[in-house]
């Protein structure tokens, strides 16, 4: 496979050499046509802020799905505390870049970088984007688990969910020991695809801790916890993917102590969303 290679057509507008007869056709050639285009589906969240939009919009050569998210100027405060959570002063759109690039070469399969650019005032960002390839035969496991959760439970369908909560186990791991966090590590933000690859989407909260360390990854395992629907997933599945996670054969104090504080995470994540009306995916 050959070195994906990034050139810069406009402006701090950058784009992978292979699609810009794409973004020509489309009339994707700087920032400013970037923020005005709108041939696509907007992908509405109710928690998406104000300065943050999602589009999913398709191009013909090569013919592909692509997702971009924009980050039209936000809020100075927004912008500070990230300079704070990264140690250096850089755009929103570039929090979803950078991760997004350094995970894909420790061997953490992401997304696609396809586009990408911002645009600064004299000090604070003005705008900032980034285009992403949809993941081929893909789906997050939120959707869609693998069909042996769903068939009857024979010894072979059996095996091969024991073998998921095994892969799965090892890519968290995996994932952690590159030094980040996620941050928002839901079953949503994990993909499988048909061929059994799992990828890591939603980057632009992930960071390399310097303090509490230890309660972002607890936050990360909470969060992998809770999102996991307890009609799929026993108490014996969660032991099994702790103790993959971990590398353990049993469990150690500081093991117990680790998934107690795992529990009280989840359990508060619950609370919270039962107050506004949500299901709790591991209670159902």
């Amino acid at each position: 496979m050959s070195e994906q290679k990034f050139i810069e057509t406009s402006k701090s507008f950058f784009i992978d050499a292979d699609y810009k007869t794409a973004f020509d056709e489309t009339g994707l050639t700087t920032i400013n046509a970037v923020f005005s285009f709108n041939a696509g589906k907007n992908l509405v969240k109710n928690n998406l802020s104000r300065h943050r939009t999602r589009l999913q919009f398709e191009i013909n050569s090569p013919p592909t799905t692509l997702f971009l998210k924009r980050y039209d100027s936000p809020p100075i405060f927004t912008q500070i505390k990230n300079w704070l959570t990264s140690r250096k002063r850089t755009s929103l759109g570039f929090f979803d870049l950078e991760p997004t690039g350094k995970l894909a070469a420790a061997g953490i399969s992401t997304p696609k970088i396809i586009s990408y650019g911002e645009q600064w005032g004299s000090f604070f960002e003005k705008k900032s984007f980034i285009i992403t390839e949809k993941i081929p035969d893909a789906d997050s496991i939120e959707r869609k688990l693998p069909d042996c959760f769903n068939a009857p439970p024979t010894a072979e369908n059996l095996q091969l969910r024991r073998n998921f909560i095994a892969r799965s186990a090892a890519f968290v791991k995996k994932f952690h020991e590159t030094n980040y966090r996620h941050r928002d590590l839901y079953f949503s933000h994990i993909f499988y695809s048909n061929s059994g690859k799992f990828y890591l989407i939603d980057l632009a909260r992930v960071f390399k801790p310097t303090v509490f360390y230890e309660r972002f990854r607890i936050k990360d395992i909470a969060q992998v916890y809770y999102s996991a629907p307890g009609r799929y997933f026993s108490k014996t599945d969660r032991l099994r993917f702790y103790l993959g996670y971990t590398g353990h054969n049993k469990l150690s104090r500081k093991d117990k102590v680790f998934i107690r504080k795992v529990k009280r995470k989840a359990r508060r994540m619950a609370k919270h969303d039962i107050k506004h009306g949500r299901a709790v995916p591991f209670a159902s």
